[in-house]
């Protein structure tokens, strides 16, 4: 049983659909594309109580969870207390994601490079500190905001105002009692995503996010506007520095403090003329960096996962296919602001007979044998191609054959990587 229902629970239900070990697959809540391949379960993802008897009643043998949120609320906990197998980390590893503050205090303690930063409790303080500022600094929700709580301030004044509207205004709720204030860095992102299970670490394929929503890097920051992968700016020389510098120094920080990690760590880079900086830590698949991964993995993503469970990752191998995937989010018009959802949505069927070509649903529902719009990222365009530029040019065509009222989407999801802007 795959938990969610986003774009990157789609692609994990594509992957695992082709395993050959797999009898039977379902998803929790899931959406238009997963009732496809697997029986969609209606469920609330908060009710950890309805997800567990939902494991049990179905006899499922092993369950992933693909969003944050019921991870740092305790899933794996819960499953694991009641005998059930299950995908992911502990709430105590989960909070590598779920309190960036003590994301930040861990990074310090294990000398893991990140952004100089200071973490705030209280409003006045951080319009204290941010006001003596002369250059940009980035504002942080600490707790979960689906990608939305991190705002890059170039202009100090952009800071305050962000700071009033997360810690005064309470635009992300709870989630933003508590703030970070990090200098702002300067370079290339890069995505690293790894499996971790006991004292193996398993590294993904790189991959390269759009997080903010306009054209050259532009406008609020989104839950992902697009993905490709590999990122050529990710060198053997930089692969080797992550590896030794932040991942196997979290996995140990994260031992000694009483939280084996066990299940997808993510790493958010900055690639800066110093090196690789931590931006962010997350305990799961990244959306939409997955779809072009498991586009281009090789192999059976059911016993990879199954091996992280029983701690046997150092067992299994994973080839890669070497051609690059691209993947362009088309998402709801007014996203990640307020947006409209039901319109058809068309074109769907036509796309599907295109050779390298998937389209992993995100925000979508069936409504009478129709599929409609029902979130703001609300498909996920992924293309393979002999080499970058035609892995792009084919996710664009794709895109071109798909319509509904008020798509949108970025225009250059990978020109950095093929000498754009």
């Amino acid at each position: 049983m795959v938990i969610g229902s986003g774009g990157r629970e789609h692609a994990l239900v594509w992957a695992l659909a082709r395993s050959p070990r797999l009898t039977k697959l379902f998803c929790a809540p899931g959406n238009a594309g997963t009732a496809r391949l697997a029986t969609n379960l209606p469920v609330d993802l908060t009710d950890l109580d309805a997800l567990m008897g939902l494991a049990q009643q179905n006899a499922i043998d092993l369950t992933v969870v693909g969003p944050e949120a019921p991870l740092c609320a305790g899933i794996v906990d819960r499953f694991q207390a009641a005998g059930l197998r299950i995908f992911g980390p502990s709430a105590a590893a989960a909070r590598i994601e779920g309190d960036k503050a003590y994301a930040k205090h861990l990074m310090k303690q294990a000398s893991v490079p990140t952004a100089e930063g200071r973490i705030f409790r209280n409003y006045q303080s951080g319009r204290d500190f941010i006001a003596t500022r002369e250059t940009g600094v980035v504002v942080k929700a600490a707790g979960l905001a689906a990608g939305k709580g991190v705002f890059v301030c170039p202009d100090p004044a952009d800071a305050l105002l962000a700071l009033e509207n997360i810690m005064v205004n309470r635009i992300f709720g709870d989630t933003g009692e508590t703030v970070v204030v990090e200098e702002l860095l300067k370079g290339q992102e890069l995505s690293v995503i790894a499996l971790a299970s006991g004292r193996t670490i398993y590294v993904f394929e790189t991959a390269q996010d759009h997080k903010p929503i306009g054209d050259g890097d532009t406008g609020p920051n989104t839950g992902g506007m697009g993905a490709y992968s590999p990122a050529p700016i990710a060198t053997p020389e930089v692969m080797a520095r992550v590896e030794a510098d932040v991942l196997v120094p979290i996995v140990d920080a994260l031992r000694n403090d009483g939280a084996p990690f066990c299940g997808v760590l993510y790493a958010g880079l900055m690639l800066t003329p110093g090196g690789p900086k931590v931006l962010e830590f997350n305990c799961r698949f990244g959306d939409p960096e997955t779809q072009p991964l498991l586009m281009r993995m090789r192999g059976d993503l059911l016993e990879l996962l199954a091996a992280v469970v029983d701690d046997r990752l150092e067992d299994v191998q994973i080839d890669w296919d070497p051609r690059p995937a691209v993947c362009v989010v088309m998402a709801a018009g007014g996203y990640p602001g307020k947006y409209e959802t039901g319109h058809v949505i068309e074109g769907l069927d036509r796309v599907e007979q295109v050779p390298d070509v998937c389209v992993f649903h995100a925000g979508t529902r069936e409504v009478e044998h129709m599929t409609v719009t029902a979130g703001g990222r609300v498909l996920g365009v992924t293309a393979l191609g002999d080499d970058l530029a035609t892995a792009q040019r084919r996710a664009y065509e794709a895109v071109g054959m798909i319509r509904f009222q008020g798509a949108y989407h970025r225009r250059d999801i990978a020109a950095k990587a093929l000498g754009g802007p």
